[in-house]
């Protein structure tokens, strides 16, 4: 039935691509909608409210960054999947920092687009189901759910991949998290390309966090990381 598929948004500006896609998906499990611009993808996403987003990163007028900036002022917790030929570190970590929480490079196997997107949609259906999504971190309460860390009044807006991060140090606070497991966590392997991406990371959370002092996310050196406090 219509109503047990996975509603996905895909936005891709090449149409023969965009529509194989949507061809192939709504025979697997998926009611997909297509927008072949940024533009038209916000407005699809005002109509559908879909369950996940997969985007193209180089679309004319409106780019997948730009998409996703704008998409994430309407929604923090669509889960979002960028697809695109381009490979380049600051790409995937631009990405990711923008509101992304997967990146597939093209040309990609269907098969592997149906696994990360079914596993995106199931890690959102955990978190909207959890109800310890706030936590208290030093003078900071951090939302996961709505991916805020607030201070005196003031709210940060936070990645989901930053959101996902430190809830995860959160739940295992005081803990050392293994690299491997919140890379396989989060990421879904542990490369070192994605290291290296959590390392960026890391880097931000503890800029968000050095208004206090009592709160440090520690490096073990070679194991993983842990959130003191």
């Amino acid at each position: 039935m219509m109503n047990d598929k996975i509603r996905m948004l895909l936005v891709e500006d090449e149409q023969t691509l965009a529509d194989i896609i949507a061809d192939t998906l709504g025979e697997k499990e998926f009611d997909v909608t297509v927008a072949y611009n940024g533009v038209e993808g916000l407005r699809r996403f005002d109509e559908r409210r879909p369950d996940v987003v997969v985007t193209d990163i180089m679309m004319p007028g409106m780019d997948g960054f730009s998409f996703v900036d704008a998409l994430r002022r309407r929604s923090a917790d669509v889960p979002v999947l960028f697809l695109s030929a381009r490979s380049a570190a600051e790409d995937v970590v631009h990405g990711f920092e923008t509101g992304g929480n997967d990146y597939l490079r093209k040309p990609f196997a269907m098969s592997e687009l149906v696994v990360r997107v079914k596993a995106l949609v199931g890690r959102s259906k955990v978190v909207h189901a959890s109800s310890a999504t706030h936590y208290r971190i030093g003078r900071f309460e951090f939302d996961a759910g709505r991916q805020t860390l607030a201070d005196s009044g003031h709210i940060q807006e936070l990645s989901a991949r930053e959101a996902e991060i430190l809830e995860l140090l959160c739940r295992h606070n005081g803990e050392i998290v293994p690299t491997r497991l919140i890379l396989q966590r989060i990421w879904g392997d542990d490369t070192f390309f994605n290291a290296r991406s959590l390392h960026v990371f890391i880097t931000r959370l503890r800029h968000l966090l050095a208004g206090d002092a009592s709160v440090r996310i520690v490096n073990a050196r070679g194991i993983g990381y842990k959130l003191q406090k």
